[in-house]
């Protein structure tokens, strides 16, 4: 296998390493915000929102690197 042909199942595994944080970091958040840190929890989802505005394209862009030609 070429080093190009790795380069998309690295992203695609790298994405899902991100993915997997952000849930991790959003259970913690909830159980901060449960406990009166509400200020703290809105910092860490506005943080997050990032991950949830490039998810789309970042599927879109795996979707196309891993078709075969």
């Amino acid at each position: 296998m070429l080093s190009s042909d790795l380069l998309p199942s690295l992203l695609y595994k790298i994405n899902e390493n991100q993915l997997a944080l952000e849930a991790a970091i959003m259970e913690l958040t909830n159980w901060v915000d449960q406990r009166g840190s509400t200020e703290i929890a809105q910092n860490v989802r506005g943080a997050l929102v990032a991950i949830d505005r490039n998810e789309e394209f970042i599927k879109m862009a795996l979707a196309v690197l891993m078709t075969p030609e």
